[in-house]
């Protein structure tokens, strides 16, 4: 007779609580039969749990997150990139101190500190029936942001050559919070003996589990509209899975209350959190996507200034809402800026910084809606510049030339740009595929150039 081994699994929720109370109502209506039934089950989570956009989550640096997955009994989780290179160093090194349930992530641990007591590589669990499962997690490799803040992550096939053999000498059944995305995942499922691998990190969607030369892949989009379900049937006498069925469950109307009511009480505490008084305005600032506006103007030289480069630029889409007059609050400065964005700066040839120009100035990338790379706006909307300046002619459209700090660019010379760490990725911006010299202001985010900005106001 076999096992039936039952996993749920949530992923990239990136904490849009609205969907949470959903979730866990569904979740606990299922486990309550599998207990009725004495039967084995998991509930784990994927990744990109916490995402500062949601002000209870940046009054408290994902402390609420972990609170939630406490509540809901959790037995494992894995940390996504927002776990990993959005919160300040010590954020993270402390983020599971108080975590009720397993947290592994098998290549992260800290370059210069002993690692935290609750990072593990992986975790084996034992089931009624004495079956071994080894959950092991992978988180995306950022390894440019993840070294500013003092942390090394490795490559994952490189760390999974090495556990792998470790947890078939150990476990009956192998899991994989995978982190990583699609391709990686479809990669791994090839090359490693693993049975289950959930997914997520690119927010794929797959409404049924693929199996592939005996793994289940399953992935269940991004913000909590759906949780994942696994069904593993282990032959305890062969020692052997013998089926593997999955799904991405939709979350239903019902609500979970308790959940709600301790959503409720973490939204008042992150109120009084965020409601410090930065700064007393004698004047409104309006905003505009499309237009350059007092505010965008005098942020861009805020930025410009704060990492001393040469010129600086940023989107209008950035800020969300404009500021009335009188007092402004952390919790007004989050709402207009409410994106995990780090400043950085790039260093361009005049050619890179001619060409970037002429991409910044077309409607196609001012009307472009973004999503991800940290970005939580509608769209790009208008570039505004700092100290620099072009030509436009209007019956070619065409930018003529380019000028910084008043003299036209040369484009062989080096010119250090300050912007916003979204737009040094190459398959946004191709002309700066090339630029090798990029570096990257962190832990702070640009709500915290803003707050600098409005302060001098």
């Amino acid at each position: 007779m076999n096992e039936e081994i039952h996993l749920y699994f949530t992923s990239d929720l990136h904490s849009h609580f609205q969907y949470w109370p959903h979730i866990m109502a569904s979740i606990n209506e299922k486990i309550e039969n599998h207990e009725q039934n004495d039967e084995f089950y998991l509930i784990l989570d994927n990744g990109d749990h916490i995402d500062r956009v949601n002000p209870i989550t940046e009054a408290t640096l994902g402390e609420a997150n972990v609170k939630l997955l406490n509540l809901a009994n959790y037995d494992v989780v894995t940390l996504g990139n927002n776990e990993g290179i959005t919160l300040p160093k010590s954020g993270l090194y402390h983020l599971y101190d108080e975590a009720e349930f397993e947290v592994v992530c098998a290549n992260l641990k800290p370059q210069y500190e002993h690692k935290p007591n609750w990072l593990k590589a992986y975790k084996v669990l034992t089931t009624n029936n004495n079956t071994r499962i080894g959950v092991v997690g992978l988180t995306a490799p950022f390894k440019t942001f993840y070294e500013q803040l003092d942390w090394h992550v490795e490559k994952p096939f490189t760390v999974l050559d090495e556990v792998i053999p470790q947890l078939k000498a150990e476990c009956d059944i192998i899991v994989l919070l995978s982190h990583l995305g699609i391709y990686d995942d479809e990669a791994i499922s090839e090359k490693y003996p693993i049975d289950v691998i959930l997914g997520g990190h690119t927010h794929h969607l797959l409404e049924e589990g693929k199996v592939t030369n005996g793994t289940i892949i399953n992935a269940v989009g991004k913000q909590g509209r759906h949780y994942g379900y696994i069904n593993v049937s282990y032959n305890k006498a062969k020692r052997h899975v013998e089926s593997l069925v999955g799904e991405a469950i939709p979350i239903s109307p019902q609500i979970d209350e308790a959940t709600l009511e301790y959503l409720n009480e973490l939204e008042i505490q992150a109120n009084q959190q965020l409601n410090q008084v930065i700064v007393n305005l004698s004047q409104p600032y309006e905003i505009s996507w499309f237009e350059e506006t007092l505010i965008m103007k005098s942020f861009v030289n805020t930025l410009k200034e704060w990492t001393k480069a040469d010129a600086a630029v940023l989107n209008s889409g950035v800020l969300l809402k404009g500021f009335n007059t009188g007092s402004v609050t952390k919790k007004d400065i989050h709402e207009s800026c409410p994106h995990p964005m780090n400043p950085c700066t790039m260093v361009l040839t005049g050619d890179e910084l001619i060409e970037t120009v002429k991409l910044f100035e077309t409607e196609r990338f001012t009307n472009f809606k973004l999503k991800g790379l940290g970005f939580r706006g509608q769209v790009i909307g208008k570039m505004i510049y700092s100290n620099i300046d072009f030509e436009y002619n209007h019956y070619s459209n065409q930018i003529q030339k380019v000028y910084l700090n008043g003299e036209i660019v040369d484009p062989a010379k080096k010119y250090t740009i300050a912007t916003a760490d979204t737009f040094s990725f190459p398959w946004l911006i191709p002309p700066i595929s090339h630029v090798d010299e990029k570096k990257y202001f962190m832990p702070e985010f640009l709500r915290d150039v803003l707050e600098k900005c409005l302060s001098e106001r």
